[in-house]
């Protein structure tokens, strides 16, 4: 079962690097010391909840309704699109604090941001429910599925935690209102491109659908033919 757990954080380690949108608000709630902890701590039950869905064999969803994965896209699409586009429109001064004047942020924003960008995301689906849960199919036995996906689970709260504490401390080189700025266009910039990247991949689920109804429909004219023809022939025998 350790073996089975170490598994498990290394093939989350080679998953989560990649600096998705769910890594950029994390970073970003670090910088700005808004309830980052709060933030990694939503981030890492969401991805706890779709390891889980996946090793317990919820990925064939995806290769069963594709259509459930499109939807998601499509809304990431234009989640992405829109918080990007409003990091763009911000002015610096509204990220810099100071610990005398400094207001709390909204802890259920926090939250609700955080669970938004962990899971109207297909990226994390992919990653939780289809990839991990494919990979722990390998196992026949359900303890050392489960004992994967803790595995997993478990890398994805400590890269969390590291990640925003690490950018938490980072927040006096950004107490200038124009390198404030320069970050927030920056992450704009990140998630607009995410978007358009995310806009690919579902048109090409999109037409990966479409063939494969194509495809059926071209079966199902070619044996028309043979199954009208086996009809008549059932026909003819019952009369004569």
């Amino acid at each position: 079962m350790v073996s089975v757990f170490i598994e498990g954080l290394l093939l989350q380690a080679s998953l989560i690097f990649a600096l998705g949108a769910q890594n950029l608000y994390i970073l970003e709630s670090g910088l700005k010391r808004q309830n980052y902890m709060a933030v990694s701590f939503v981030c890492y039950l969401c991805d706890f909840l779709l390891i889980m869905l996946g090793v317990i064999g919820a990925g064939t969803l995806f290769t069963s309704f594709p259509e459930v994965k499109i939807f998601f896209g499509i809304l990431g699409i234009f989640f992405l699109f829109n918080y990007g586009y409003g990091k763009l429109r911000t002015r610096g001064e509204e990220f810099i604090f100071s610990e005398s004047t400094d207001k709390p942020h909204d802890l259920k924003k926090s939250i609700l941001a955080a669970i938004t960008f962990s899971v109207v995301n297909p990226h994390a689906f992919i990653d939780g429910i289809v990839l991990i849960g494919g990979y722990s199919a390998k196992y026949e036995d359900i303890y050392q599925r489960i004992s994967l996906g803790l595995g997993a689970s478990t890398y994805s709260l400590l890269w969390f935690l590291a990640l925003s504490t690490a950018s938490s401390k980072m927040m006096p080189l950004f107490r200038s209102p124009r390198r404030m700025r320069f970050v927030m266009s920056c992450a704009g910039v990140f998630l607009i491109f995410l978007s358009a990247k995310l806009s690919l991949d579902v048109y090409g689920w999109v037409m990966a659908v479409y063939e494969q109804k194509e495809i059926a429909g071209t079966f199902i004219i070619h044996q028309e033919p043979v199954i009208t023809q086996v009809r008549m022939n059932l026909f003819q025998s019952i009369i004569f």
